[in-house]
């Protein structure tokens, strides 16, 4: 039984979320709060499973409470916010500050909850698996690398034989004959420009957080570009590429369609839009559509990976927290074409989905946790 605490000003909102969450066997509402301050003493006074906060309430707002909640007593919080500016904005805040997910009303203050209801049932459902942890928000150092070029002869002799292990397809842990269905995989030849990296990441559940403690790490000379899915519908990711543009060395916006790849930049997907890399002269394009969704994801990470495969050895790709397995066929076609790949470890993950994909699959040279994340595509660009 999931037990659920509702946190809105609104009463009808609380009457409706009561009857949506008590007409499901697997729940529970244990109370509800009318404020932020209501809100943080129901919490620890009745230790629920998941969390739904509004943004906007008296008194203490959803993202105060959120603040003190996650440093207090974290739990998973799945927020519920409108769609206006003010409103992603404050949603992308609540995800940098820890909360899992969120749902965005139907019709402003007072929604239609038949319209959401799906929504929100699943999105708590599996939030009540998430790995919520205190000071999470702020478990990464946020003082950014510093990139140093490779200087000639600088290569320790663990470094030439992770390298030699990269170029054979092998996992540290895999012996020699170790066989997959990734060996089978058709390799096409990496396309020009050769030479000059490119860092792909792919992410969903938690990934605004993770994303905030690795991007924020990142040096504003990095020399190759970085382009970054994360699971987020239309509306919230212009908002999070902002935001961590504001916080960052490196510079991060909204990807448009056609543009040129530039080194000390960071893309990150529009929402609702699939993003795929092409190659273009002796650089590298972004290309935008909406074509079907992918997995159920528009972005998916495998049509970003699908398309950036062909870069082979220029490429480093890094798979984060989230749900499902999107990413992990994507990654099989990089790693038959030589490229690097990253995966965030179990402890670290909000939920250990899309990267335990991958691990399992035999497909991580590395895996490490969120803190090193960063260090660990410095040092794979230096390669």
């Amino acid at each position: 039984m999931i037990r659920v605490l509702i946190a809105d000003d609104s009463a009808f909102m609380r009457k409706v979320l009561s009857d949506m969450f008590n007409g499901q066997s697997d729940f529970q509402v244990v109370g509800t709060a009318v404020n932020g301050k209501d809100t943080i003493d129901k919490v620890k006074k009745l230790k629920p499973d998941v969390l739904t906060l509004d943004v906007n309430m008296p008194v203490m707002d959803g993202l105060e409470a959120l603040a003190v909640i996650m440093e207090d007593c974290p739990l998973p919080v799945i927020m519920v916010s409108s769609m206006t500016q003010h409103g992603t904005d404050a949603t992308v805040r609540a995800l940098a500050l820890g909360a899992v997910d969120f749902v965005s009303k139907a019709g402003g203050p007072i929604s239609k909850i038949d319209s959401i209801q799906d929504e929100i049932l699943e999105k708590c459902r599996e939030a009540a698996q998430a790995h919520v942890s205190k000071g999470r928000a702020n478990s990464a150092d946020t003082k950014p690398l510093i990139y140093t070029p490779k200087t000639k002869g600088s290569e320790s002799a663990v470094q030439k034989f992770i390298e030699s292990r990269r170029r054979t397809g092998l996992t540290l842990g895999q012996k020699p004959t170790f066989t997959s269905s990734i060996m089978a995989t058709k390799v096409t030849a990496p396309l020009a420009p050769t030479g000059k990296k490119l860092v792909v990441i792919g992410t969903s559940t938690g990934g605004p957080q993770a994303l905030q403690a690795v991007i924020t790490r990142l040096p504003g000379n990095l020399p190759c570009g970085v382009v970054v899915v994360q699971h987020m519908p239309a509306g919230f990711t212009k908002s999070l590429a902002d935001r961590l543009n504001s916080i960052s060395e490196i510079a991060v916006k909204e990807a448009e369609n056609d543009e040129i790849i530039k080194d000390g930049q960071v893309y990150i997907a529009p929402g609702n839009f699939h993003l795929r890399i092409a190659p273009m002269a002796n650089n590298r394009k972004i290309v935008l559509s909406q074509e079907p969704p992918v997995g159920n994801h528009r972005p998916a990470v495998n049509v970003m990976y699908d398309s950036a495969a062909q870069f082979g050895k220029d490429l480093v790709a890094v798979i984060m927290t989230g749900m499902g397995s999107d990413g992990c066929e994507g990654m099989k076609k990089i790693k038959a074409c030589g490229g690097y790949s990253i995966a965030q470890d179990e402890q670290s993950c909000v939920v250990y989905g899309m990267p335990k994909s991958v691990v399992d699959a035999g497909l991580a040279d590395e895996i490490q946790p969120l803190i090193k994340i960063a260090e660990a595509i410095v040092e794979a660009v230096r390669r």
